[in-house]
């Protein structure tokens, strides 16, 4: 089965902090204040059984069940709900009739009356990139600690996380061309803005 991409791309839906400066009061409200507390809450409790397993239970397999109900439903709520209310954003795959899959990354039409919120965009964006390195730092210290049991666990946290991360980059972004771009804009723009907020030295 060949795989293809389809991108559509736009400018609504912020990414890490960027924001329309002219919107920017009517935008730092939480509009889905709901949705944003269930997409920290599954990955973040997530993070707090596996870390105090021993507190909570002290049985291996009632933690490990918990965990990965915490991380299925954090997979789900991320990939079909805030993802899609809090930046306008989503991803998919689907098969076609001739038995090909196609990943889909959308993101919201440019012109759309429904903007998106700064506020839920920083909260969206920050749970989505600080997890997932909680998750790396699961799977180095299981490794050198020789804790193999959790191995299993903790992979598998960083296999569900890290979609959804890579899913939503890439729907904001596009191809890796783009990803390149972006990165390099980002660090101009940050220089001209020191450059400019420096004092003039005489």
């Amino acid at each position: 089965c060949l795989t293809f991409f389809w991108f559509q791309d736009t400018q609504d839906a912020p990414l890490f902090g960027e924001e329309d400066e002219n919107n920017q009061t009517k935008r730092s409200k939480m509009r889905h204040p709901l949705v944003s507390f269930f997409h920290l809450f599954f990955r973040t409790s997530a993070i707090l059984v596996y870390l105090f397993c021993d507190i909570l239970s002290g049985r291996f397999v009632v933690c490990m069940v918990t965990i990965i109900l915490l991380l299925s439903c954090d997979f789900w709520t991320v990939k079909n709900v805030s993802g899609r209310l809090l930046v306008g954003l989503r991803w998919w795959n689907q098969v076609d009739e001739n038995g090909k899959s196609h990943w889909v990354f959308e993101s919201k039409k440019t012109g759309s009356k429904n903007t998106t919120s700064s506020a839920e965009s920083r909260v969206f964006w920050l749970g989505l990139l600080v997890c997932p390195i909680f998750w790396i730092l699961f799977v180095f210290s299981t490794v050198f600690s020789f804790n193999i049991k959790w191995l299993v666990v903790v992979i598998l946290g960083l296999v569900l996380q890290w979609a959804n991360l890579y899913g939503y980059v890439r729907c904001k972004v596009g191809g890796k061309s783009n990803l390149r771009n972006m990165a390099k804009n980002y660090l101009g723009v940050q220089i001209l803005k020191r450059a400019m907020t420096q004092p003039e030295s005489l």
